[in-house]
């Protein structure tokens, strides 16, 4: 790992320096005689807006981009040190677009990737100036065929230089040959350098053969309908998004309303004159929580609705709807019992209303949820000050059966204004608001619009990931574990990779807490585990000599299931494998959610014959006086 690193570093090291020598090139060389209005113009589009406008090509991962054939363009009209600089430049603007939309890039990388581009822009310039002396001479008295093989040799050059860089830096990191790297990643970017020299050769044909500032004109009018359009289609696919959320939830909505409204018939037409007055007594049931008396969903919801038709007729007229939800209160019932969670939403029940002015509400939804509504809000700080209050409230101790309970509460805060058009709207804002505050380690967030797409996004990525494994998008990669003793081969990793059909490879971090908090986790791992285990039987077979492990990574949702034991011993017996070749590596938070029945699990895993093994033992809240009750191997 260390020499790995050291490598890496010392590859950077010359690729800087190799791009600091051409970028001085450049700036030493520039022809100052050249600078002009349209170099002005075409550095600005090649900078700051080329990258914007790319097409991927049908049922490939490529993207066509502008900027390749604008920085051959300025080498054909301007020279080799006009495209060191923009090559240099566009790279950097574009990299640091892409760490500004959330793409998590290393400063290095960035680095890295502007000095590939001056240098391989500097290495393009200076072949073609040897073969062909001027290239913008050749542009303008040269044959068709020297033309030709002007735009070949730049296309080729650029291909090679950026390919065979990017293949010995992934090469480096991955452990893999170049020639494995090149020929997997690098090969199908050929088209993006053949296109690029192809339109940049068309386009100063173009303008040698029309007026300039026409061609310019046509130019910028092109990519104004293209932002436009993508503007167009982005905000109609939200547009609809939106409308279909809202008509299904309105639909799901009015169905509990009807449902609520012929049970309210139907025990009307039961009861007699003399049971009139339960009336009230069912209303108040059905707008308030059995637990806390507190007021329900459905009289949060009219509440709500009142207060936006209120929005409507008073545009002054502000409120506020906050979303709490209590942390670790499912430990609180797992550990206490469910007798004590009452108790404790009980007492929260009575502190948030505590907390509240004459006219606001406070009700609670189901479980650990609350909600809360605050009329006549001046502004935003005023609702982060009222979120301090509860969330210190909350975090002082309740005293439960003469025992202390700790707890605390995330808080989405989503401020309500006559753009609100239906009452769940803003109350999903909150809600979408109270998750970032979880995810995000606050104890309290205002709404925002981004949410709302990540929400959206996630929701895809969950829809997506249910359909991947039926479309074959799922694959094993098999990392090789190394005897540091022997430096042999002593096994591999099964780790999970999904391949989407449109994103490319969509990184573990981003799906598998997906899979893990939609319980997919367990279908996909007894899959892993079973293409593993055919796989390590079928080079057991190649290479019977071979002492070679299986390593498979276990979730501690497999825990929650009766029949582990029982689905690991119907793998075992499906492929064959001899038991001890397989290791199941589990993580500390896995085997200490439920210490003792993990424990007991893993005993009768041990039975079958198969190693165990605890991942980043030390790294959460257990002691080593667990250590030794585990039936471990490492």
């Amino acid at each position: 790992m260390e020499n790995k690193e050291k490598y890496i570093k010392i590859y950077l090291a010359v690729m800087v320096t190799l791009g600091i020598v051409a970028v001085l090139w450049a700036i030493g060389y520039f022809p100052l005689e050249k600078v002009s209005l349209n170099l002005a113009a075409l550095s600005i589009v090649t900078v700051f807006f080329s990258s914007y406008l790319r097409i991927q090509l049908p049922r490939t991962k490529i993207h066509l981009t502008v900027s390749d054939a604008l920085i051959m363009l300025s080498l054909l009209i301007y020279g080799g040190e006009v495209a060191v600089l923009l090559a240099g430049f566009e790279t950097l603007f574009t990299t640091l677009n892409f760490r500004r939309k959330g793409v998590r890039i290393k400063n290095r990388t960035i680095l890295l990737n502007v000095a590939v581009a001056a240098f391989s822009s500097f290495v393009t310039a200076i072949a073609v100036k040897l073969l062909f002396l001027s290239p913008p001479e050749i542009v303008v008295n040269g044959t068709n065929t020297e033309f030709v093989g002007l735009l070949t040799a730049m296309a080729i050059s650029q291909f090679i230089i950026n390919s065979i860089c990017a293949a010995v830096y992934v090469a480096l990191k991955s452990e893999k040959t170049i020639w494995q790297v090149w020929n997997e990643y690098c090969l199908n970017a050929l088209v993006m350098y053949v296109a690029g020299a192809l339109i940049a050769g068309l386009s100063v044909k173009a303008l040698n053969t029309i007026n300039t500032f026409l061609f310019a004109a046509v130019i910028g009018f092109s990519a104004l309908v293209y932002i436009t359009y993508k503007r167009y289609v982005d905000d109609v696919k939200e547009t609809a998004a939106k409308a279909e959320q809202a008509e299904r939830e309105r639909a799901e909505q009015a169905e509990k309303h009807i449902g609520e409204l012929q049970h309210h018939i139907a025990e009307q037409e039961r009861i007699s004159d003399a049971l009139r007055e339960s009336k009230d007594l069912f209303r108040h049931a059905a707008f308030h929580d059995g637990l806390t008396n507190l007021p329900n969903r459905d009289q949060f919801i009219e509440t709500l609705k009142f207060l936006l038709n209120e929005c409507k007729e008073k545009p002054d007229f502000k409120f506020a709807v906050l979303f709490l939800d209590l942390d670790r209160f499912k430990t609180v019932n797992d550990s206490l019992g469910h007798s004590t969670g009452d108790k404790l939403i009980k007492h929260v029940a009575e502190r948030l209303v505590g907390s509240i002015y004459e006219g606001d509400l406070v009700a609670r939804f189901s479980g650990d949820e609350f909600a809360i509504v605050v009329k006549d809000v001046t502004d935003a700080d005023e609702m982060l000050n009222f979120a301090e209050l509860i969330k210190h409230k909350i975090s002082a101790p309740f005293i439960v059966g003469g025992r202390k309970i700790f707890t605390s509460v995330s808080i989405g805060i989503a401020l309500g204004n006559s753009l609100y058009t239906e009452a769940e709207e803003i109350l999903r804002d909150a809600d979408i608001a109270m998750y970032h505050a979880k995810e995000s380690g606050k104890d309290y967030v205002i709404f925002d619009k981004t949410m709302h797409t990540r929400a959206v996004t996630r929701m895809q990525l969950e829809t997506d990931l249910r359909m991947a494994l039926e479309r074959r998008e799922l694959c094993v990669y098999y990392q090789p574990i190394i005897d540091l003793n022997t430096m042999r081969l002593a096994g591999f990793e099964a780790l999970m990779r999904w391949n989407h059909p449109t994103r490319g490879l969509v990184p573990p971090a981003e799906f598998i807490p997906v899979c893990e908090d939609t319980g997919m986790i367990v279908p996909l791992t007894l899959w892993i585990l079973r293409e593993a285990c055919n796989q390590l039987v079928r080079w057991k077979k190649e290479f019977p000599a071979s002492p070679l492990r299986m390593s498979v990574n276990l979730s501690g949702k497999h825990f929650t299931q009766d029949d582990l034991v029982a689905q690991i011993s119907e793998v075992l017996a499906e492929t064959e494998i001899n038991p001890a070749d397989l290791k199941l590596e589990l993580t500390e938070s896995a085997v200490m959610e439920n210490a003792e029945r993990v424990i007991s699990m893993l005993r009768e895993l041990k039975k079958l014959g198969v190693q165990l093994s605890i991942d980043d033992f030390g790294t959460g809240y257990s002691s080593l006086s667990y250590l030794h009750r585990f039936p471990i191997d490492t």
